[in-house]
């Protein structure tokens, strides 16, 4: 319930970003203001950006490598490809919030356990950055895969995608007798 009722605060507050984001001048003229770091907007989207990147690297390291070849049916992503995919994704998402063009490798293509741990961690540490960047920047809009939107919602866009996939992750867990990091207590 209390994760609920963070991620309901949250899209409240991402609703309203746009309101933060304009500047209002003072009666008396208009005033400079120096952003640095997130400010309430992206700040506001950050602990859940930490949780799910949390909760995705800890499944990432508690399942056993064999069990990184694990699929419910031929149909559907390997556990280790889930994890490959987010590593891959956390690129392409933050490159089209900040404009970089870090390429990822195709990490759904690893073989090893340690090698996906490594990848969906280094690709978590790249994307935090853009995490970082001030709200009148989070608020330009950008073009992403034909969809005009601002900063702040492909970031929004790419917690929604790495929850979805956490999900994956749960059920693949739960299907192989383990519990999942964010039903262990204390992260």
């Amino acid at each position: 319930m209390k994760r609920l009722c963070l991620v309901v605060s949250c899209l409240v507050l991402i609703s309203a970003a746009p309101a933060l984001a304009q500047e209002q001048a003072p009666p008396n003229g208009p005033r400079h203001v120096v952003m640095q770091g997130p400010g309430p907007a992206v700040g506001s989207i950050v602990p859940l950006f930490e949780m799910v990147k949390g909760y995705i690297i800890a499944a990432a390291e508690q399942m056993p490598e064999e069990k990184y070849t694990y699929r419910p049916n031929a149909e559907v992503r390997t556990f280790g490809q889930i994890v490959g995919h987010v590593a891959m994704t956390q690129y392409w998402f933050c490159n089209g919030a900040t404009g970089q063009g870090r390429e990822p490798e195709n990490y759904e293509e690893l073989t090893t356990k340690v090698a996906m741990v490594q990848a969906i961690r280094a690709a978590f540490e790249y994307c935090a950055g853009a995490y970082a960047m001030d709200d009148a920047r989070a608020m330009e809009e950008v073009d992403l895969w034909g969809e005009t939107g601002t900063r702040l919602w492909v970031l929004s866009y790419n917690m929604a995608h790495a929850w979805e996939h956490y999900g994956n992750l749960v059920t693949y867990m739960r299907a192989n007798g383990m519990v999942p990091p964010s039903s262990q207590g204390g992260m």
